[in-house]
Formats: C-alpha cells, structure tokens, sequence
C-alpha cells in the first residue's frame, strides 16, 4: 500500500484551494470532518515563513484583562491585555490583581538587561589551544564584531563568554536584537563569525554553531544568571488595608504563604519560586503572535517579598529571560497583530513596551493566585469559572 502524500502545489502552496486540497485529504484519511479548522479569516499568502503545509487555523478564545495600570520607562498608563487561553477563571484572576494593583498605584517595571545567544564550542587538539583560544578572542573581538554584524541590520554583538571544558571553548556569542525575537538573527549572525574564527585561527580543527549553552527553548540556569531575551523586574508596594478590601488575605498571612513557598519552590528545584508565570506568559504570547516555545525560558522568576514595618506588602518579581518581539515572526499576522496594536506594542520600538506589560501582568496574576490560596477562594473559584462540563 503506498504511503500517503500530503497535498502540495508546486505553484501556490499558500492558497485557500491548496489548504482546502489538504483539509479534504485530511478528512478523508481520518474520517475526521475539518470545519472549524477550515473556518479563518487569515490570507493564506500572507503565510510564508510562518508555517507550511497550511490547513486551517486553531481557534483559541481571546478574554481582555485589565486594564492594568503600567509605570514603566517605555510602557505609561491603562492597558487592556488581550489573553488566549482554555483556561476557565485565568482571564478573571488577572483581572483582579490587576485591579487592586491599579488601586495601590500600579506596577512599577524595568528592563534591566537585554541579550538574545547564540553558543557555538570551538574544538581543538588539547587544552593548550583552547586556553589560548581565550586570548585570541581578546584580541580579535572587533573584527569579530565586524563580521557578525555585517549579516543584520539591527543586530549588535555585545560580548562573547568563554568557558573552557577538555579540549573545547564553549561560547556563548550575546546580542541586542532590535524589536524581534532574535533567534535566526543571532544563528546567522554567529556563524558568519564562526566561520572567519576558523579561517582565521589555525588552531580551531572544528565547531558546532549550537553547543546547547545558550539553552534555545529550554529552562537554564545561566539564563537566569546572564540573562537571555530581556530581564525585567515588575514591582509594587500594596497596603494592607487593600489586600484585605480586595484579597480577603492580610499582608501578614500573605507574607508567612510566600516563604513557606519559596522553602517548597527550592525543595522540588522549581524554576521559578513564583505561582504560575507561565500561565499570563503563554496566554500573551498566543494571542500576540510570540514564539510558544520561548515559554519554556521566559517563564522562569524570581519572587522576593517584604513586609514593610506598616505591614504594606512589597512584591517584586524578576522575569531573566522573557523572549519577546515586536517585530517579525508571528506579529505581522492579523489576529496577532491586533492584538499587539490593543496595547500599541507593535512594529518597530514597541519590544521593550511590551516586554514591561508582561511582566506588569505576571505581577497581577501572582498577586491574585497567591491570595486565593491564602484565602481558601482557590478551589472554589476553579468550580464557579472553569468547568464547562
């Protein structure tokens, strides 16, 4: 029996006709109807780049929080955060925090660091020539710089890390990369530099441009020391009295929760001591045209709380390695991009705005799951918004 062949058009893979073609293949292999899949507003010619073999879209509902009241350097004021997600009682949780945040004065972000990686490890006969490989680095960084950032027109290479194992110098090459992502800038970017390094240095026998330390959608340690995308901290002072309006928790109780938190999140060596970033993160970047798999870094935090002598609660949180675009990738498709023009975050200038609305929203639905398991509303809340069965 032959293999069967998704339907392909030589001459316009990205047309309606051709993801019909493929649709009805589908449906006729699986006895499977498509109709939803096949029901989208999108312009298949406006795909290219985005995805292949195009056959319809997933349709994930889209709840508006907020607004949420931002007082970054690059995102001022009320913003309504549009969240994609199948998640009963998540668009009314951060809904909350957000609103007794704007009550306490809103949330406080900075963008501290900016850095997208690529890794590549340089091989050589001993260790001899990878310690002096280090050097060498040293010597040559400008030209280095040269030669990578002649492949981009946004990217810039800030510095590169070394870090020498047997024989090998594993690299970590890092970037600022405009208002995109940064992932393929900074892969074609390293290996145009790789390649002159091996020209160049006769003592390099080999590289890998991806030696596994700059961690591409995957949690890492050194992300959270060195940074990887933008590292931001969202911050806020909440009196008491308004947790106790608002959360039906005292900063006290709220206080004594979040250590014991912190003991069980480095007990089970979570990777953030926070409740559920990724929860806000997942459901922005799906609506706003991210890279999903970047959930896997950008949700890693780090929680610190205080509880001031008047008993105002301060909560920061610290996000080391949020991934985040404006620009390219998904962003340019129509869902996507309305979504990020709601928050007037897209196109060229906008990431660092959006990156501070992230990170203000992350805040909010901490806040407001964290009081819920404080005040017994956890369970509660999940029966009342999300059983839909």
């Amino acid at each position: 029996m032959p293999t069967p062949k998704i339907p392909r058009d030589a001459e316009n893979d990205y047309s309606a006709e051709a993801a019909g073609a493929r649709r009805e293949f589908a449906s006729e292999l699986s006895g499977t109807g498509l109709d939803h899949v096949g029901s989208f507003s999108v312009d298949p010619e406006s795909l290219p780049g985005n995805i292949e073999g195009f056959a319809g879209v997933a349709q994930v509902p889209i709840g508006l929080a907020g607004p949420v009241l931002v007082d970054g350097e690059h995102a001022k004021g009320d913003f309504l955060v549009p969240l994609a997600t199948t998640e009963g009682t998540l668009v009314a949780s951060y809904s909350r925090g957000m609103k007794l945040l704007r009550e306490a004065g809103g949330v406080k972000v900075t963008v501290v660091d900016d850095a997208m990686q690529r890794a590549p490890a340089f091989t050589f006969e001993s260790a001899r020539g990878a310690r002096d490989f280090v050097a060498w680095l040293d010597d040559n960084l400008e030209r280095i710089r040269e030669v990578a950032e002649s492949t981009t027109s946004t990217g810039k290479l800030r510095d590169v890390e070394r870090y020498v194992a047997g024989r090998f110098v594993f690299t970590r090459f890092n970037y600022t990369s405009g208002d995109a992502a940064g992932q393929n800038m900074t892969g074609k970017a390293t290996w145009a530099a790789a390649e002159w390094i091996r020209r160049e240095n006769e003592f390099v026998t080999d590289y890998m441009l991806e030696s596994q330390l700059a961690t591409d959608k995957k949690h890492s340690q050194i992300n959270t020391l060195r940074t990887r995308g933008k590292r931001v901290v969202a911050e806020a002072v909440i009196p008491d009295a308004l947790l106790q309006e608002h959360m039906r928790v005292s900063s006290r109780k709220l206080y004594r929760s979040r250590n014991l938190s912190n003991l069980g999140a480095r007990l089970s060596a979570a990777s953030a001591n926070a409740s559920h970033p990724a929860n806000g993160i997942a459901a922005m970047f799906i609506a706003c045209g991210q890279d999903a798999g970047n959930v896997a870094e950008s949700h890693a935090a780090l929680t610190h709380i205080e509880l001031r002598e008047n008993d105002d609660y301060y909560y920061s949180i610290t996000l080391p390695s949020l991934i985040v675009a404006t620009y390219g990738g998904g962003t340019g498709l129509a869902t996507q991009r309305e979504c990020l023009e709601l928050m007037g975050c897209y196109g060229s200038g906008k990431v660092l705005k959006f990156a501070e609305i992230v990170a203000a929203t992350v805040l909010c639905g901490e806040v407001s799951l964290g009081s819920a398991v404080v005040a017994d509303e956890w369970v509660s809340s999940h029966d009342d918004f999300g059983r839909n069965r």
